[in-house]
Order: C-alpha cells, then structure tokens, then sequence
C-alpha cells in the first residue's frame, strides 16, 4: 500500500489509538470491575504471546549468519544487562511516573473544571494516578515497542509503503480498546507516545535510508520482545518488573551487534 506522504502510516496509527481509547473509555465504566480485569487478562496473555513471537528473532538466520551462533543469546542479554545499568541510573522508570503523574495532574485539573466534576467514580486520588501512569505507560510501550513499529516506520519514510503500519494501527486499535476500558485516559495520551516515536523513525527513514541492516534490526526485536515478556508480567499480575529501565536495551542492542561484526 504505496503512501501519499511520508508519515501517513503514523498518522493512521494515531487515528485508530485515539479511535479504540475513546470507545473503550465510553463503555469502560458500564463494565462491571471483574469483566474488566479478565479483559487485562486477555491483553496480558495476548502481550506474551507477540513478545514470545518478537523474542524468537533471536534465531533469525540473518543475525546468526553476521554474529555466528553463539553470539545472539548473549547479544540480548549483554544488551538487557547494560540497558538495565543504563536506565537505573537514570532513574528512566521514576521519570516516566514523574512525567505521566504531571499530565495526569493537568487533565485531571481540566475535567475537575468542567460540568461533570461533582459526579466523580468513587477512586481515590491516588488510585486514579496509578491507573492512568499504568495505562499511559503500559499502552505507550506496548504500541511502540516491537517489529512492526520500527520496521513499519522505517519503510514508510523510505517509500515502500504503510502495510505493516496499517496491520498495526488495526491491532493498536482493539488493543486501545480494551486497555482504555481498564486504564482510562491514560491509554487517550499514549497516541502522543505513538506519534513521537514512530514519527522520529520515519524521519530518519526519510533521512538516511536503511539505518540498520536486517541483523541488528533482528537483535533490536528480540531485545524488545523480552521487555514485552516484562509488560505481560505486569498485565498478568505477576510481578512489577521496572520496564522503563530497560529502555536503553533497545539502543544497545544495535550497538553490540555491530561490535560484534566488526570483531569477526
């Protein structure tokens, strides 16, 4: 599917995050709490399995052929491990709360002026800002992380078409759907997230052509299957495992796979 402009892929993506949130957010509150939690069920389980599907390029013959067998296990891990180091001392974690606690704060101001601030639902103040920091952060990493956002973005700065990200805007938009029905408004403002990061990555399309070759794209999405495996943990309830701190793995993956190469 040829593209009109570079970034119409993105602006599609945006469109149908923004569609899904909002009709989740509208029949969210007639869902009774226990349906919703089954719905953060399905979305955990769903999560897992495209991390596992994103964690298998680890076998990719592309990668083992540039790094040789052994080498794209510990590529991942080395990337996990000092990513981890990386995001912890920049407290990357605290300063996405922080960030989505202040937004939070500023709409929640907004609607506490609008006709309908008296009616309220009944949720303490802070357990309005968990679930919009859970919603905002779970969704923004879930829709930007992952093969088809880089790929997808890539391909359409360099021309050759928006199918993936039309593919992803479908899943983003049953995705948003049903997060927002459970996470609220947060899930309304990963749009933003959505349109950052795939707009920078269409951009250095548009820019620089082929950025990475297949290889290191192949670590990068195996690294970020791993910290999809870290999301669906947290959907399913399983453990809180500091996701934004692993960030920085997504960046050193590339990095050590080139390392790699050049010591062959």
């Amino acid at each position: 599917m040829s593209a009109a402009f570079p970034g119409l892929g993105t602006v599609v993506n945006v469109v149908a995050v923004l569609l899904g949130a909002s009709l989740g957010m509208v029949i969210g509150n007639r869902l009774p709490e226990r349906t919703r939690s089954i719905v953060t069920d399905c979305l955990g389980l769903t999560t897992l399995l495209m991390a596992l599907l994103s964690a298998w390029e680890v076998t990719s013959r592309s990668l083992t052929d540039a790094v040789g067998t052994g080498a794209p296990m510990l590529i991942v891990l080395g990337s996990l491990l000092v990513g981890a180091i990386c995001g912890s001392a920049l407290h990357i974690e605290r300063r996405l709360e922080g960030l989505a606690a202040a937004v939070q704060r500023r709409v929640h101001r907004s609607a506490a002026s609008g006709p309908d601030a008296a009616a309220g639902d009944g949720a303490s103040a802070d357990e309005e800002r968990e679930r919009f920091i859970e919603g905002w952060l779970t969704a923004s990493l879930l829709f930007c992380v992952g093969p088809l956002t880089i790929l997808g973005s890539l391909n359409d700065g360099l021309g050759r078409g928006i199918d993936q990200l039309a593919l992803k805007s479908v899943l983003d938009g049953f995705a948003a759907l049903a997060f927002a029905s459970t996470f609220g408004i947060g899930v309304l403002l990963s749009a933003v997230s959505v349109a950052v990061v795939q707009g920078a990555l269409t951009v250095v399309g548009v820019l620089l052509g082929s950025v990475l070759p297949e290889a290191h794209i192949a670590a990068l999405t195996a690294t970020g299957g791993l910290l999809l495996v870290a999301i669906a943990l947290r959907l399913l309830r399983i453990r809180e495992i500091p996701v934004g701190d692993l960030l920085p793995a997504l960046v050193v993956a590339p990095l050590l796979t080139q390392l790699v190469v050049a010591l062959r």
